[in-house]
């Protein structure tokens, strides 16, 4: 029954899309009709609290929250486990992490009947299926992307410099969230008879709290993480993507032909559809690639305009302290500028969502807590770097050129446009091509996360792999040739709301996250003993 329904949706959606050229007007009637579900749901998920004459999103201060909580919880990892992460990462103790048969340490399933009977299909070692840096680059491939371009420009130019600071601090608390959601992601996974592996919140979600004495929470917060990752890889983890490389790639050539929008669409769709047939070995070992070459395009250029322009960086770092703490800011004062801060940095490297838990679960370790450690620096590059870098190359050129005015509302990826061309001529070609790397990177990451999520819902055949993987990509289409808002702010909606579910287990299985490093480091200690 499933099955056919979800071929009689494929159906729809083609008969949709194809009409959706024909009468462009019907995509304007869906997203209307839509609209009264997308505004109630989006209600409900950013539900808002007054704070500071603002109406500040619940699922914001929840983050925030517990960001602050496992940073006292674990002593503060972000710095005292910092250099371990870089150590990890560089393979410095893969002697002692590598195995071979041996089942993961702290997987309370002693057989499959009780959960979910397949898992992905791994090449080579048991018990994982990338790299660190792999896992890592994945991780990455999904976080860093228009968040850095578009929102940090979003976040300057409505709450001025002081954003800034605010946004490297939401990407510190973040580090260590980011470690427990990791750690727990490994430390559950599931592990077939012939050692393949699968893992992520909806994993640790159902077997922790199972084991903590609340198999019922954890079953039906495993459900519902699963619907909500699935939701998302449609939307915001795809058709947004798809839709914003595209407008870029328009744009940069004053393209006016609306049938580029399905070829440009279906363009897309084949390279991602190349990728996500081989699995997470495959993004993995694109991933490594990809990630690397967009951080030496993108902040490279950054670090151009900062030596070109190094004498107004004291200049920049005074504004974003002073900004930080003003109580006369373009956005509501001091919370205003917080506030803007916050969601700017915490939304980015999404901390605290437990979508990066998946790509993490796959590494192949016996460690779990290595793989936290790990993971820890992915808001560290994605928010403290990478967004940093775009605000101060925004705040040294806007004081330079005086480009915009503080307090104004602006399309995010044109004032980061304007900012690099203004000391980089046509740089916005440059830019084009990273929008729609980090577009293409992030549909690779998140059709293995919506993929997850799909086979804990309906198992793992190949067929109803198949069906996810046909339907991504017809989404990749879709999301490149019309405009759906109120669709996206539906989907989008269902990534945050990924955080209540998520933020509920981690909480309750920190304890067991500490142990898990405990052993790791004293499993570090001990070779250095040798």
């Amino acid at each position: 029954m499933i099955r056919k329904l979800l071929y009689a949706s494929l159906l729809f959606f083609s008969f949709f899309s194809l009409n959706a050229q024909e009468e462009p007007s019907l995509a304007d009637k869906i997203d209307q009709s839509f609209k009264p579900v997308s505004d109630w749901w989006v209600s409900i998920i950013f539900y808002s609290i007054p704070l500071g004459g603002l109406d500040v999103p619940l699922v914001l201060i929840i983050l925030i929250l517990g960001g602050l909580y496992f940073t006292v919880y674990f002593g503060l990892p972000q710095f005292k486990l910092f250099k371990t992460s870089l150590e990890v990462v560089a393979g410095k103790y893969d002697d002692f992490d590598h195995h071979d048969s041996m089942p993961v340490y702290g997987d309370p399933t002693p057989t499959l009947h009780e959960d979910i009977p397949e898992t992905i299909k791994i090449e080579g070692e048991h018990h994982g299926e990338v790299s660190h840096f792999q896992a890592l680059s994945a991780a990455l491939s999904a976080t860093v992307g228009l968040g850095n371009i578009a929102g940090v420009a979003v976040a300057i130019a409505l709450g001025g410099p002081g954003a800034t600071f605010w946004m490297i601090l939401a990407g510190l608390l973040g580090m260590a969230s980011k470690f427990t959601e990791c750690t727990l992601g490994v430390k559950y996974r599931d592990i077939g008879p012939d050692g393949t592996v699968f893992g992520g919140p909806m994993y640790y979600l159902k077997k922790g709290l199972a084991k903590m004495g609340h198999g019922t929470l954890g079953r039906f917060l495993a459900g519902f993480f699963a619907v909500m990752v699935v939701g998302g890889s449609f939307g915001g983890g795809n058709m947004f993507q798809a839709n914003q490389a595209t407008a870029q790639f328009i744009e940069l050539f004053g393209i006016q032909n609306p049938n580029v929008k399905i070829v440009f669409g279906m363009v897309l769709a084949l390279f991602v559809g190349i990728v996500i047939i081989g699995g997470i070995k495959r993004i993995g070992k694109v991933a490594e690639k990809i990630v690397p070459f967009m951080a030496v395009l993108y902040v490279g250029a950054a670090l151009i305009i900062l030596v070109f322009h190094y004498k107004l960086i004291p200049e920049a770092i005074s504004l974003i302290i002073k900004g930080a703490f003003t109580p006369e800011a373009g956005l509501g004062g001091f919370i205003g500028v917080m506030i803007m801060g916050f969601r700017r940095g915490t939304f980015s490297n999404e901390a605290g969502v437990g979508s990066a838990a998946i790509a993490h679960s796959a590494v192949k370790t016996k460690y779990p807590a290595s793989e936290g450690i790990v993971a820890l620096l992915e808001p560290f590059i994605d928010t403290v770097l990478i967004c940093t870098m775009t605000a101060l190359v925004l705040i040294i050129t806007n004081i330079k050129y005086g480009l915009f005015k503080y307090g104004e509302q602006i399309e995010g990826v044109e004032l980061t446009a304007r900012a690099f061309d203004s000391v980089l001529p046509h740089f916005s070609i440059i830019l084009t091509v990273a929008v729609i790397l980090f577009a293409f990177s992030t549909m690779l990451s998140w059709s293995y996360y919506g993929l997850q999520g799909w086979k804990f819902l309906f198992g793992r055949g190949k067929k109803m792999d198949l069906v996810y993987k046909l339907l991504f990509l017809f989404f990749v289409v879709l999301g490149a040739s019309v405009q759906l808002g109120s669709v996206l702010d539906f989907s989008d909606a269902m990534i945050f709301a990924m955080v209540f579910p998520n933020m509920i287990g981690i909480i309750i299985l920190a304890p067991e996250v500490k142990e898990e490093l405990r052993r790791y480091l004293n499993a570090i200690k001990s070779k250095h003993k040798k």
